[in-house]
């Protein structure tokens, strides 16, 4: 029966036609090392691919030769606080001249020209010859209207790429959006060959996925270090991370409690973080205090929160949702020159794609229930690149530790996943080459 049913999903799903161009990885941009030349010669002869690298590893200089690589008219799509980056740092690195535009009227031909999300429905799409999503990711983070617009959108461009860290091969939302907006397989015959609905939600049916990963190997590939693609690890090994939990004792008894026992829902985790603000942000002025020669990322959930780490530190710089969009690249931009030395900020406009490797230094003041939002807040310091041992605090009152644990319960499961995922794909790469 197990075997009968893996053969019928081996005969039904076939492997993703290679669509692009052949290149000789010899001959890509010798700024790569050779295994980043061998993810791109191979992504541009699948022509629709992923590239699912953690972060450190290159993402953006490999989607930046692909796209040379490629010619004609090459949109890239990043979130606002990276666009700045590829066009002016990263794309220097391989030769390629990157331009920031907001709309398509502003292509003037051929080339490569960086967008946010937010200016995709200002781009005929058939001006196009290819695309690449940075950080695709936000196919899963964003609502489902702009979900589905980023895939309509860009259905029938001929090339394209997807860019981001290494999904969780449990998480359906993450892997049906990225092989429907690449064109290999709607989400709806995704879920019905792969996935089962119970209780818990969607999960992999038990004999499907060896089956899913072989066929997701044709059009994606997967690895947290070099070695994982049969690269060289050497200058790839991390100094360290310190996670330094900084529990504050605060006696706040949530509303409808005679004791402080559990914060309750949405609703009550909004008002303890609220009621503990003065105390956290207290903590939080003396830890930035304490170190006052070292750069320094305070991430913050609420607007109060950052006006008042502002105010108490004279050097600290706000980049707030209402600023314009230019002044949030820019600000996000002096820090990575070593021109603003203590940053505060929500991860939700800069805790994805960019490069701080030169702070080591970090603070969450208060944290919420996404463990993809601490991880990728982190990940702008501790990534590869990184030469010292980057301390993260994590400001927290003690009734609110248990969203800290619930944090940490979800690294643990992802790091698991992440591993598996990389193995299976490795293998059905091997499999492939063998066969």
């Amino acid at each position: 029966m197990i075997r009968g049913y893996r053969e019928f999903l081996e005969r039904k799903i076939a492997a993703a036609p290679a669509d692009g161009i052949d290149v000789d990885p010899d001959r890509l941009h010798p700024f790569l090392h050779p295994w980043q030349r061998d993810i791109v010669a191979w992504a541009l002869k699948t022509g629709r691919a992923a590239i699912w690298a953690d972060t450190g590893l290159g993402k953006t200089v490999m989607q930046i030769e692909w796209a040379q690589r490629i010619g004609g008219t090459v949109l890239i799509v990043a979130p606002l606080a990276v666009c700045q980056q590829t066009a002016q740092v990263e794309a220097p690195k391989v030769s390629a001249t990157a331009t920031y535009v907001r709309s398509g009227d502003e292509i003037t031909g051929p080339g490569i020209w960086v967008t946010n999300y937010e200016m995709v429905h200002r781009f005929n799409p058939a001006a196009l010859t290819a695309v690449v999503l940075d950080e695709a990711s936000i196919l899963k983070q964003s609502d489902g209207k702009t979900r589905t617009m980023l895939i309509r959108h860009f259905r029938d461009v001929p090339y394209r790429l997807a860019c981001t860290a290494t999904p969780a091969p449990n998480d359906p939302e993450e892997l049906t959006n990225q092989a429907e907006f690449l064109g290999h397989m709607t989400r709806v015959n995704m879920l019905a060959a792969y996935f089962v609905h119970d209780a818990d939600g969607w999960r992999p049916k038990g004999h499907a996925r060896a089956p899913m990963l072989s066929w997701m190997a044709t059009w994606a590939v997967a690895l947290r270090k070099p070695s994982d693609i049969g690269g060289d690890d050497t200058g790839y090994d991390l100094p360290g991370l310190d996670v330094v939990p900084e529990i504050l004792p605060i006696d706040v008894v949530p509303d409808g409690q005679l004791f402080a026992t559990d914060l309750g829902g949405v609703g009550g985790r909004a008002a303890m973080r609220r009621a503990t603000l003065d105390a956290r942000v207290g903590r939080t002025i003396d830890i930035v205090h304490a170190e006052p020669d070292e750069p320094w990322v305070l991430w913050c959930g609420l607007n109060d929160e950052a006006d008042a780490l502002t105010a108490g530190i004279p050097d600290a710089v706000n980049v707030h949702g209402s600023m314009p969009p230019e002044d949030k690249a820019d600000r996000f931009l002096r820090f990575a020159a070593g021109d603003i030395r203590v940053l505060v900020t929500k991860p939700s406009m800069a805790s994805f794609g960019l490069n701080w490797q030169h702070c080591a230094r970090t603070a969450f003041v208060g944290i919420n229930d996404s463990y993809e939002t601490y991880y990728q807040a982190i990940r702008r310091f501790y990534r590869f690149g990184q030469t010292r041992v980057v301390r993260a605090h994590v400001v927290v009152s003690s009734i609110e530790q248990q969203i800290a644990e619930n944090v940490r319960r979800k690294e643990r499961e992802a790091a698991a996943i992440s591993a598996a995922l990389v193995t299976e794909m490795r293998r059905a790469r091997q499999e492939r080459a063998a066969a």
